[in-house]
């Protein structure tokens, strides 16, 4: 069979790809200023703007969001009448964690297993690439058929909503015939998929106060309240004895019924310990793509190293509730804060502050522009059909983007599969998925414009 002239261009393209996520990679841009210098991720903005120009984008822009970092906007006009296309990415990425446990070093992409490892090589600099790379392979066969918009955000990670009010302020930036949110993952290598379902999500910091300082716990301990001990039983309280969430007033027993993820694959994807239990109840697509989930992602106490015997007298915890489709995430935030305040051990003084809240998104398969990304699909990936999945994290921007533009298509890929380890050391991107999906891309955006002229 004769190679598409769009898969045989792209491989051409594979080289700068690789050294410009080389070069991406290396910014450390993660959005929080209390991490890293707010100058990685100004950095990384000015290269993505750098990048769009050199593809001849007109009106390039940093736009200074209301969450303080900044999100990268470019228009590609296309043939008279042609559709308008919206490409999302983001620059951001989430911090390392612990860098002694990377194999290479986070921010410097490193070839090793057949996969490019660094911080953000999937999530999502990656997905910025694979645009690229797209509209790159298009301009070598006989050029871009659609008008094309790029929008790179700067705080997805963070959940603090800078693009979204943006765009709620400027409704006219972003409207499209069509999105792509270049952010998720196929379900596995090699199997093409787009995502149906995001969950929403809601982050709150609790804290904990019950004594006026710390005292030494010999003296004090047995009858002086622990705020730290206080802390451990107010978070025991938000899972079942068998995992499940249990917020007060959260329902928890929704069904997903498309594409199931055998436990067997779960347990190996999440690299689950031998003798280890998963948590909650019904399937692994229940639990992860139609069921609220809590997690616990920081605690303010003291280290082991340098540990005193001491009562503490104050803790702090930061929580995430993943909300699924069919639940708002405003109410659930609403639940979440109820139910700490409401199991409080021994009337500890309770604070909650709300960190960031994102709706979850539900996309219309139906849709002209799935059939199009289905034909692409299928061509990019011979031998396989285009399959559908839920997802369990969250892009806010999603359901911001639905709400102003009702009549738009958004379609959701990318290259979070599950050997990339998005959020986790060692996180990586499988070269060929890039190479196969920008084909993908670009290979939809052409089957995209000759739709909507029939």
């Amino acid at each position: 069979m004769t190679a598409h002239p769009i898969s045989e261009t792209m491989a051409s393209l594979m080289p700068r790809a690789k050294a410009e996520l080389t070069e991406l990679v290396a910014f450390q841009s993660v959005a929080d200023p209390a991490q890293f210098p707010k100058s990685e991720c100004e950095a990384a903005a000015a290269w993505v703007a750098d990048a769009l120009r050199a593809e001849d984008f007109q009106d390039v822009a940093l736009l200074d969001t209301p969450d303080g970092t900044q999100s990268v906007y470019g228009f590609l006009p296309g043939p008279a009448g042609a559709p308008t296309v919206l490409l999302y990415a983001h620059y951001d990425v989430q911090p390392p964690l612990d860098e002694s446990a990377w194999i290479s070093p986070p921010f410097e992409l490193t070839e090793r297993e057949g996969r490019w490892f660094g911080r953000g090589a999937a999530d999502c600099k990656g997905g910025f690439i694979m645009h690229l790379l797209a509209l790159r392979a298009l301009k070598a066969n006989g050029g871009v058929p659609v008008s094309v918009k790029v929008i790179a955000e700067g705080s997805e990670e963070q959940g603090t909503g800078g693009l979204e009010r943006y765009a709620e302020a400027h409704p006219e930036l972003l409207a499209a015939d069509t999105i792509v949110i270049g952010d998720t993952g196929n379900f596995r290598v090699g199997l093409p998929t787009v995502t149906a379902t995001l969950r929403g999500m809601t982050m709150l910091r609790v804290t904990l106060d019950t004594l006026e300082g710390n005292l030494h716990s010999g003296q004090f301990g047995g009858a002086a309240p622990d705020a730290l001990a206080a802390m451990i039983q107010l978070l025991a309280s938000l899972r079942a004895e068998d995992g499940t969430t249990t917020v007060d007033g959260l329902t928890t027993d929704a069904e997903w019924d498309g594409l199931q993820y055998p436990q067997s694959d779960f347990r190996k994807d999440a690299k689950v310990l031998d003798g280890v239990e998963l948590i909650g109840t019904g399937t692994v697509a229940d639990r992860i793509w139609a069921r609220p989930a809590v997690t616990v992602i920081g605690i303010d106490c003291p280290p082991v190293v340098g540990a005193t015997p001491s009562l503490q007298a104050s803790a702090r915890a930061q929580i995430s509730l993943r909300v699924p489709p069919g639940q708002d995430a405003a109410e659930a935030t609403k639940l979440l804060t109820a139910h700490l305040k409401a199991h409080a051990p021994w009337g500890a003084r309770v604070s909650v502050e709300q960190v960031g809240q994102g709706q979850a998104f539900r996309a219309d398969t139906s849709s002209p522009a799935y059939t199009s990304m289905a034909q692409a699909m299928e061509a990019a990936y011979p031998g396989e059909k285009m399959q559908t999945s839920g997802m369990g994290g969250s892009i806010p921007l999603c359901n911001t983007l639905a709400a102003l533009y009702p009549e738009a298509e958004i379609l959701l890929i990318g290259l979070s599969e599950p050997e990339a380890q998005i959020h986790a050391v060692n996180e990586s991107v499988s070269p060929e998925e890039l190479e196969r999906l920008s084909v993908a891309e670009a290979l939809f955006l052409q089957n995209y414009a000759k739709s909507k002229r029939s």
